[in-house]
């Protein structure tokens, strides 16, 4: 029997891809989740997952909201802790991909970025310090290219930066209540945001960078988001890089 029976999560962004496929490897753990979505567009998304979970046992909601409003953070805790009971394990996966020179981007990009990248995190951190039951455990996806030395992505690497630090100082300060906090940068992922950044010629590059030649599948993260929530939690204020040896530090 999983350790994670019983428990509850929250997983921002939680509907597809990355976050539905650790929501769903959650509810099959036994964890009921409550699933974020940002908006109607991905609802459908969040309505199959959340079934997926209820099928495999556990309860399971949806909640949607903009997660750079923090009232709406607070929301999808409040949603949570009312539905289950409390809340054991938060994971962020939100996030935004923008490939642009800085001579070309726009100020209205920049403060996307930031606001979705970083912004949100931070709040969704303060929210998880506040809710998060003792011995909870807080996971956030950052991105293998804080590793990385490479032109393009100063957005986007930018602005998942500040989020090593947040983590940091959140692993310290939520010590005290058996709270590990995290950070998991995955190599270049093989999901519809990667595509649209990036030739083909670029795709072919990336992929020869990690080992056996393939970009990070999103199977290849969530084994190590569960372990951080269950018996890897002696770990804390880490970035641990899972992207097949395409960068390190």
């Amino acid at each position: 029997m999983s350790n994670l029976e019983g428990k509850s999560a929250v997983v921002a962004a939680g509907a597809k891809n990355l976050g539905g496929l650790i929501s769903t490897t959650l509810g099959a753990r036994g964890v009921n989740v409550a699933v974020h979505y940002n908006s109607a567009a991905t609802e459908a998304d969040a309505d199959q997952t959340v079934a997926a979970i209820e099928g495999s046992g556990a309860k399971a909601i949806k909640v949607q909201g903009d997660l750079t409003i923090p009232g709406n953070v607070e929301k999808l805790f409040d949603a949570a802790a009312e539905a289950f009971g409390g809340v054991d394990i938060a994971v962020n996966t939100v996030g935004k991909v923008l490939r642009k020179p800085i001579v070309e981007t726009t100020e209205a990009e920049y403060d996307s970025m930031f606001d979705i990248n970083a912004k949100a995190a931070y709040f969704f951190l303060q929210q998880a310090g506040r809710r998060l039951n003792d011995g909870g455990s807080v996971i956030t996806i950052v991105t293998a290219l804080l590793a990385a030395f490479t032109d393009g992505y100063s957005t986007y690497a930018g602005a998942k930066s500040p989020v090593e630090h947040f983590t940091r100082a959140a692993a310290k300060e939520f010590a005290a209540r058996g709270i590990n906090v995290n950070n998991v940068g995955p190599g270049p992922m093989d999901t519809p945001f990667f595509y649209g950044q990036e030739t083909p010629e670029r795709v072919a590059f990336h992929k020869s960078q990690a080992m056996g030649g393939r970009l990070t599948l999103i199977e290849d993260i969530v084994p190590l988001v569960v372990f951080l929530a269950d018996e890897g939690h002696w770990v804390t204020g880490q970035t641990i890089f899972a992207n097949g040896g395409y960068t390190t530090r």
